[in-house]
């Protein structure tokens, strides 16, 4: 084992640009075989990478830019690589080097269980690559595999009878109405990926392709088709439950007696977490459905799949009947999941090309009239034939969807003339030296919410005036780019909860207070509430002097006893990652002094889609917006390049 080696991932761990976990994995590996210093620098990238959310270690990166790796100087680089020695030439001499090490695993080669694999120029720890694997195949076989059978002319004709009934509207102006193509792709396979930004009508349309599969499944099936709907987060399941009952309430009135829609409807059940549709169990990473006891669904809608991590879309791939049909929904260009593996942004990585077979092209115009125009026709693979990508928005035509495009497009130029304009003060842009500014921010928009709780009626109206209390906090929120620091979310809460305390809003006696925003930070199932989940300390009408959190799913309220609750953090201010899914009337993004390479533009989209009417850019270090605008997120992955194959 290299000494020199690891003194020098000691000292970087100890200067915060390693996990301490990275040169622990390494030094597992030298007990177990090889201990070369080559294959230890190799490990420690790899774990290093992986808990950045890249799913494998690309071995071209290893004598390229350093800083596009990691994001480390010069210096921290040369460092790490002279206590190495012997440093491979090229990615080859990489390749050639690993494939001789015990622990590694060539693909295609001998198999001995080790811990590593080497496909190609890619380097996995084995469980990444076995899901990356896995995941391939099943999207594939589910894209190849459903398509409409020999009765196809007659079950293209049933599709557009209802889909005329569905969609009875032309689009604005003569234009292709990608929603009514999205419900016909997706009754073509047993696999739908529809994307799109926010406002551009995800939930309208699936809303439409369960009335659809409802009126073709027959009046024998209608009554016994299974319906599932999950989201990652309580909060978008929630939202995606509330957003189609809607929509198929809306229906209801439209198809009339032809379809019992409302009575359909009602036995979907409620959307629930992923974990929870999955059957996650304390203490263990397998869930109660697996490929050995699958779920009991004839149809899975998944909303907010951008967050869907590698492991959960191989474990829930594996737990879906192949005779089910999956339907994923999701922002291609929002962040992904904070774990390994980008899979919605692979699955749609060309979505805006569309790349349409003939074949696509020739059943979309029989099965709803409407003709993919010839920039959108291609050789796609099998994934791009089940992708619809929805372009227009309804809801971001104005200053935020002005803002959305300008950073999703990388244009900072268009970026900062709609934040300097303020356009309809509707966003603007704050710089701050301290921050002063957006406390006061913060006592201005968390002020309804507490001054609310304040009114607290009798018992008889407590529910009424629960969920009121709810659904003012939901107005306005504080998102950041980090977690430690004055300009992250540790700070911010301290330094929020003490200018609230100092306007005599909320009196904090101890950990737990009324008007305490809360956020679940592990999945806890005695009580029901899972990772994400955000809730408000209120009192318990039932116990005086009691405290409870109230979690709101969709029109119904939930609540736990504060104390029994133990994976908590205050919630005034939260990260971007953590508030996809939701949605807030005023949003507030901070980023930081210095970005240090690591933020990108899909932090920043994501961070303003989130604002329903209005949204707040505050930093202190205007460049740091620049700078994230003109980067994209590169996560490296195999996926990609197994679908295509």
């Amino acid at each position: 084992m290299s000494i020199e080696f690891f003194q020098q991932v000691d000292a970087l761990t100890e200067a915060g640009q390693l996990r301490r976990l990275s040169g622990a994995f390494a030094r597992f590996i030298a007990s177990v075989g090889d201990s070369s210093p080559q294959l230890m620098a190799a490990c420690v990238l790899l774990s290093e990478l992986e808990g950045r959310g890249h799913s494998c270690l690309m071995l071209d990166e290893l004598n390229a830019d350093p800083a596009a790796l990691l994001g480390w100087s010069g210096e921290e680089w040369r460092g790490l690589r002279a206590s190495v020695g012997d440093w491979p030439a090229d990615t080859d001499a990489w390749c050639d080097l690993l494939a001789r090490c015990v622990q590694v695993w060539p693909v295609g080669g001998d198999q001995h269980h080790q811990p590593l694999v080497l496909d190609g120029e890619r380097l996995y720890l084995r469980r990444y690559w076995q899901d990356e694997t896995h995941v391939a195949q099943a999207v594939r076989s589910r894209a190849l595999g459903g398509v409409l059978a020999a009765d196809a002319d007659v079950q293209t004709a049933g599709i557009r009878r209802w889909l005329d009934n569905l969609f009875p509207h032309a689009p604005r102006g003569g234009s292709v109405d990608w929603q009514k193509i999205a419900c016909a792709v997706a009754m073509r396979g047993k696999l739908g990926i529809i994307t799109g930004g926010p406002g551009t009508g995800k939930t309208y349309t699936v809303a439409r392709l369960l009335a659809l599969l409802f009126a073709t499944a027959g009046e024998e099936r209608q009554a016994g088709l299974r319906v599932a709907l999950a989201a990652p987060t309580g909060k978008a399941a929630a939202r995606l439950k509330q957003s189609i009952d809607t929509a198929l309430d809306e229906l209801a009135e439209k198809v009339g007696d032809e379809l019992p829609l409302r009575e359909l409807a009602a036995r979907m059940g409620a959307a629930r977490t992923l974990h929870s549709l999955l059957g996650a169990r304390p203490d263990t990473r397998a869930f109660q459905h697996h490929a050995g006891n699958q779920l009991d669904v004839d149809v899975l809608i998944v909303d907010e799949a951008s967050m869907i991590h590698l492991e959960m879309m191989s474990a829930l791939l594996a737990a879906l009947p192949e005779t089910a049909t999956l339907i994923l929904l999701g922002d291609k260009d929002q962040l992904a999941s904070v774990e390994a593996g980008a899979v919605l942004g692979d699955l749609c990585h060309n979505a805006e090309a569309g790349e349409y077979l003939p074949e696509t092209l020739s059943y979309v115009q029989a099965a709803t009239g409407q003709r993919i125009p010839e920039p959108f026709e291609g050789h796609g693979g099998p994934i791009a034939q089940q992708t619809v990508m929805l372009r227009e928005s309804r809801r971001f035509g104005g200053p935020i969807g002005a803002l959305a495009l300008a950073v999703n497009a990388g244009d900072a130029a268009a970026a900062l003339h709609v934040l300097r304009e303020g356009l309809d003060g509707k966003v603007a842009w704050t710089d701050m030296a301290q921050p002063a500014d957006l406390l006061q921010l913060a006592l201005g928009g968390y002020q309804p919410y507490l001054q609310l709780i304040k009114q607290a009626p009798a018992e008889a109206d407590q529910l009424v005036w629960v969920k009121s209390v709810l659904k003012s906090f939901e107005g306005f929120r504080i998102l950041c780019a980090v977690r430690e620091g004055e300009w992250g979310v540790s700070g911010l809460n301290e330094a929020i909860e003490q200018r609230l305390q100092k306007a005599g809003l909320l009196k904090r006696s101890g950990e737990w207070y009324i008007g305490r925003p809360v956020m679940v930070t592990r999945n806890d199932y005695a009580t029901g509430v899972f990772n994400g989940d955000i809730g408000l300390t209120l009192p318990d009408p039932a116990r005086p002097g009691a405290l409870r959190v109230y979690f709101a799913e969709g029109e119904a309220v939930r609540s736990v006893l504060a104390t029994r609750l133990r994976n908590v953090e205050t919630a005034f201010a939260m990260t971007v990652h953590k508030s996809q899914g939701s949605e807030f009337a005023h949003t507030a993004m901070v980023l930081p002094k210095d970005g240090g390479g690591m933020l990108a533009r899909e932090l920043i989209y994501t961070g303003i889609t989130r604002a329903r009417d209005y949204f707040t850019l505050l930093t202190p270090n205007g460049q740091v917006l620049l700078d994230a605008i003109g980067q994209r997120t590169q996560r490296a992955s195999g996926l990609r390049s197994q679908l295509e194959n």
